[in-house]
């Protein structure tokens, strides 16, 4: 690898062990064994270099999380099991969950990351929509972006901080899909 891999590499242990706002530009130059000036040559600041890390592994995350397949014959069936791979997620790569906290926090004061935040929720709620209707993202309904998309994220989030808080009483696939059943029995009422 040469320094920019080391670099990214360094940045993700460092988000791994100490997150988003404990991370200096020290902490990130011993982790990956390369000079601190080296940062700002690649990446300009410690803020840009965490995000790209920070980001590389959110995607990693999402480009397997959302599927439906997985246990059961019914759609609410893969639906729960699919919540219940997520809720596992939260607690096994918790690091991620509260370093993307602090990049929001962050992020009220920083411009630069709002927007890559705002654009990173807009192109995920296409594509959780596009996973839960089954169809490529290219071809899911912006009505569907909107609505199923960002109700899932809601979700997504809502859940996040519950499983992040007590991780004991986190609600299950099972119990979300229920919810979401009762609440769909409510509104046709």
């Amino acid at each position: 690898m040469g320094n920019r891999e080391d670099l990214l590499a360094g940045a993700r242990s460092c988000l791994e062990e100490k997150g988003y706002l404990r991370t200096t530009v020290r902490d990130i130059a011993s982790a990956s064994k390369v000079s601190m000036a080296a940062i700002g040559y690649h990446f300009g600041s410690r803020e840009a270099l965490l995000n790209l890390a920070l980001f590389a592994a959110m995607d990693e995350w999402s480009a397997g999380a959302g599927r439906l397949a997985g246990q059961g014959d019914t759609t609410e069936e893969r639906y729960a099991d699919m919540w219940d791979r997520k809720i596992r997620d939260f607690g096994d790569m918790r690091w991620l969950w509260i370093a993307s906290v602090e990049a929001f926090v962050h992020a009220q004061a920083s411009p630069e990351l709002l927007a890559t935040l705002a654009e990173g929720q807009r192109r995920s709620r296409r594509m959780v929509a596009a996973q839960l209707r089954g169809v490529p993202v290219d071809e899911v309904a912006e009505e569907d972006v909107r609505a199923l998309g960002s109700f899932h994220i809601a979700l997504l989030s809502g859940v996040m901080v519950q499983a992040l808080t007590d991780p004991e009483l986190a609600p299950t696939g099972r119990e979300l899909a229920q919810g979401l059943r009762a609440m769909a029995e409510l509104l046709e009422s």
